[in-house]
């Protein structure tokens, strides 16, 4: 995704996260890109609802259901990568479990995501240990494969998690599942200079990252960056059209990306 370490500093990944919206999202393209040009990397999300939501909150698990309601594939969401990659400055990022990948197969998987479009490759259910091959897949694919840490990560593991991840490494800032929080736990700041410590790798920081005043407090504890998922999912579920969902994460994304000097 950027070769350079940390020289994407202070910006957001804006996290279009649970399959509800490729349906939408097809039929408004441009809207999609204009928004996709406001984050550095954007993720593209896909699960099966009710196997695997290991880290999903009730808005992303929702917003799963609804998209399978609508049927939505993950070849569907191929399918919209494939159509607005080629439009898009921000590399993309797909965001899915593991099941999806081992279904497809693992090579096949890693080459269609990248003739598709995709820089980079995020699993949540991945241990560190299990990375192996499925780094090997995504070398020879041409993505990079992005690696998550916890607050409940030793601090051995997580300096071979951040040696271990590829374009930049993802600080899930609190225990348990994504979803809106009035707060920013202040222990992310200790957790972005124990980072900093062992990667000169950019550092985003994820998982209740709702508001453009927690975008700021995070930034100014040193992360190169935060995630926003749940609330831009939130928004766009919340519509009673498609692109007025696409304006309210507009308008959402921008007032994170203003917040982040």
């Amino acid at each position: 995704m950027n070769s350079n370490p940390r020289e994407r500093s202070r910006s957001f990944l804006l996290s279009a996260r649970g399959t509800q919206i490729s349906t939408r999202l097809l039929q408004l393209s441009a809207s999609w890109m204009r928004l996709a040009q406001m984050s550095l990397n954007l993720e593209c999300r896909t699960r099966y609802a009710g196997k695997d939501p290991l880290a999903d909150g009730p808005v992303i698990q929702g917003a799963a259901t609804r998209a399978l309601e609508k049927h939505t594939t993950l070849d569907r969401v191929i399918e919209m990568v494939r159509r607005t990659a080629p439009a898009m400055k921000a590399p993309l990022v797909m965001f899915t479990y593991f099941n999806p990948i081992m279904r497809k197969g693992l090579d096949k998987f890693c080459k269609t995501i990248k003739e598709a479009g995709a820089s980079g490759l995020l699993v949540p259910d991945l241990p560190l240990e299990e990375t192996v091959a499925v780094r090997a897949a995504c070398e020879a694919a041409g993505i990079e494969l992005v690696l998550l840490t916890t607050p409940t990560t030793p601090q051995a593991r997580m300096s071979a998690i951040a040696q271990a991840s590829q374009g930049f490494v993802y600080l899930v800032s609190l225990t348990g599942v994504t979803g809106m929080k009035d707060q920013v736990e202040s222990r992310v700041e200790g957790l972005v200079r124990t980072l900093q410590d062992v990667t000169d790798k950019p550092i985003c920081v994820g998982f209740g990252v709702s508001r453009p005043d927690q975008a700021k407090q995070i930034v100014s504890w040193g992360a190169n960056g935060v995630i926003c998922g749940s609330a831009l999912v939130k928004a766009l579920g919340e519509a009673k059209s498609p692109a007025e969902g696409l304006q309210a994460m507009e308008d959402l994304a921008r007032s994170l990306r203003a917040a982040i000097p």
